[in-house]
C-alpha cells in the first residue's frame, strides 16, 4: 500500500466554526471510551552503541521486511519507495526520524488489552531483530552519539521537518533523532469533559514526568536532568510545544486550543506530491490562502499533527510526557490514565491532589520534575509522595471501573515508594560501568 503524497483535496475552511466542529465530532458517550498506547524504542546492534541506518542487510528496512510476513501490509510513499510503516488492522508500526521503532496500538477498551498487544508486538520485533543482530533498548534519549552521527529514515515528511524545525529551535533535531517516548490516547464525551480531562492531565503531567524520567545520560555523561528528553522540548518551537496558558487560568476550551493552533507556524503543506514550506501561521493561511488556493480541512489535520504540547488534542487526547521505559511500566502508563480519567470519582480526587498553580509556577514544578525526578519537591511536599498518591487514586478508579486493570499500576506504586525515578538507576549503572554496551545491556527490552 502506498501513502499518497498528492493528498486528496478536502472541504475548504470558511470559518473557525469548522475547526471547532472537528473536536465536537470526536465526542463519544462514556460507554464508548477507548484508549490507545504508543511505545517508541531504540534499535541498536547487539554489543554496540552505533545507530542503525535504514539501509543494509541489518538495517531498519530489513527489520521491517522480516516482520511484514506476519500479517502486515507495508506502507510506502510511492509504489517504488521503501517501506516506512507496517499496518495490521488498527495497529501500526512506524518509524521516527532516527529509526526509533514505534507501535501505535489499536484503540482498545482496557489497559490490559493494550499491554498485551504491546507485549505481543515486542516479542514479534525481537524475533525478527535477533537474526539481524539487533536489539531493542528502552531509554528516553540516546545516551551516546550526537545528531551528526544519526541516520535519517526515508520519509519525505521528515525531510520537510528537518528543514523547518531547526529554524524554530536549537534542539529540534535532537527531538527528532535522539528521543523515545511512551504515550496514551483517550476519549472525551463533551467539551466540558474534554476541558476537565485536558486541564487535569496537564496539572498532573509533572508527576508522570518524574515517574517515567529515564534519560539522564547525554553524549556519554550525566546531563543534569533525570529526563533530558523532556528538556529537549524547550528548544524545539515555543509556539507549538509545552503548555498552553489557558490550561491554568480557567479559560481552556475548544476555541482556546484552536486559537493557539492557528497562531503556530505551518511546518509544511502537501501539494503536487511535495512538501512545501510556506512562511506563515495557519491563521494567515486561512486568511490569504496559498498559491491561489484556500486552506482546507486536510491541511488543518496535517497542522494539528505537527503541534507538540504536553497534552495534545486531535480526534483523541494524547498524553505525551513519559520517557520510553520497560514493558511493565509502559502497560502501567495506560492503566494510570485509564484509572485517573475514566474511573468513577477519580477525577474528583485527583483535582484535589495538587495546589492550584499559576502558569509560571507550573513550569517551575515541571522543571523540578524533569531535573530531579521523584527526589524533587513541590513546595513542602515530596514529589515521590504526590506521585504515589496519584497512582493510588488511579488504582481506586480502576477498582471501581474494572478491577482486572488495577494490578497493572503496581510497578508505578513501587517506583513512587522507592523515591527514585528510573533514570536514577541508569545513572548508578553508568557510574559503575560507563561503557556504552554495558548501559545499553541494562536498558534492553
Amino acid at each position: 500500500m502506498s501513502l499518497d503524497l498528492q493528498r486528496a483535496t478536502s472541504e475548504p475552511i470558511t470559518s473557525v466554526d469548522m475547526l471547532l466542529a472537528g473536536f465536537r465530532s470526536a465526542e463519544k458517550p462514556p460507554s464508548q471510551h477507548l484508549l490507545g498506547l504508543e511505545h517508541e524504542k531504540f534499535v541498536y546492534p547487539v554489543q554496540s552503541a552505533r545507530p542503525v541506518p535504514y539501509e543494509g542487510p541489518s538495517g531498519i528496512g530489513a527489520l521491517l521486511e522480516r516482520m511484514a510476513p506476519n500479517g502486515y501490509t507495508p506502507f510506502r510513499e510511492t509504489p517504488t519507495s521503501p517501506a516506512i510503516a507496517l499496518q495490521k488492522g488498527m495497529l501500526t508500526i512506524s518509524l521516527e526520524p532516527g529509526g526509533q521503532l514505534e507501535l501505535s496500538g489499536s484503540p482498545l477498551r482496557t489497559a490490559r488489552e493494550a499491554h498485551a498487544e504491546n507485549l505481543a508486538h515486542l516479542a514479534e520485533v525481537k524475533a525478527a531483530a535477533g537474526p539481524l543482530g539487533l536489539r531493542l533498548v528502552a531509554l528516553g534519549y540516546r545516551p551516546f552519539a550526537t545528531t551528526a552521527d544519526m541516520p535519517w529514515m526515508p520519509k519525505t515528511r521528515y525531510l520537510a521537518m528537518r528543514q523547518s524545525l531547526p529554524e524554530r529551535g536549537r534542539l529540534a533535531l535532537n527531538m527528532m533523532l535522539m528521543t523515545s517516548t511512551g504515550q496514551v490516547s483517550l476519549d472525551w464525551s463533551s467539551e466540558a469533559d474534554c476541558v476537565r480531562k485536558t486541564v487535569l492531565t496537564a496539572r498532573l503531567a509533572p508527576l508522570m514526568v518524574a515517574l517515567y524520567a529515564n534519560s539522564p545520560i547525554v553524549d556519554g555523561k550525566p546531563s543534569g536532568y533525570m529526563s533530558f528528553r523532556n528538556r529537549v522540548w524547550d528548544e524545539v518551537d515555543p509556539t507549538r510545544c509545552g503548555y498552553l496558558h489557558s490550561f491554568f487560568d480557567g479559560s481552556f476550551s475548544y476555541r482556546a486550543y484552536v486559537d493557539w493552533a492557528l497562531d503556530a507556524p505551518i511546518l509544511f503543506l502537501r501539494r503536487r506530491g511535495e512538501y512545501l514550506r510556506p512562511k506563515m501561521t495557519f491563521r494567515q493561511f486561512m486568511k490569504d490562502g496559498f498559491e491561489g488556493a484556500p486552506a482546507d480541512m486536510s491541511d488543518w489535520t496535517d497542522h494539528l499533527s505537527t503541534l507538540f504540547p504536553e497534552v495534545r488534542l486531535k480526534k483523541v487526547m494524547e498524553v505525551r510526557g513519559a520517557d520510553c521505559v520497560s514493558a511493565p511500566m509502559t502497560g502501567a502508563l495506560a492503566a494510570l490514565w485509564r484509572g485517573l480519567l475514566y474511573g468513577p470519582g477519580a477525577m474528583d480526587e485527583a483535582e484535589k491532589l495538587l495546589p492550584q498553580l499559576s502558569y509560571e509556577e507550573h513550569l517551575a514544578f515541571h522543571d523540578t520534575a524533569r531535573r530531579q525526578g521523584l527526589a524533587g519537591r513541590l513546595r513542602d511536599q515530596e514529589i515521590h509522595r504526590l506521585a504515589g498518591e496519584m497512582v493510588a487514586i488511579a488504582r481506586r478508579g480502576l477498582e471501581r471501573l474494572d478491577r482486572e486493570d488495577a494490578p497493572l499500576v503496581e510497578p508505578l506504586a513501587e517506583v513512587a515508594a522507592s523515591g527514585r525515578s528510573p533514570g536514577q538507576f541508569v545513572l548508578e549503572a553508568w557510574e559503575k560501568d560507563p561503557r556504552p554496551e554495558a548501559l545499553l545491556d541494562r536498558a534492553a527490552l
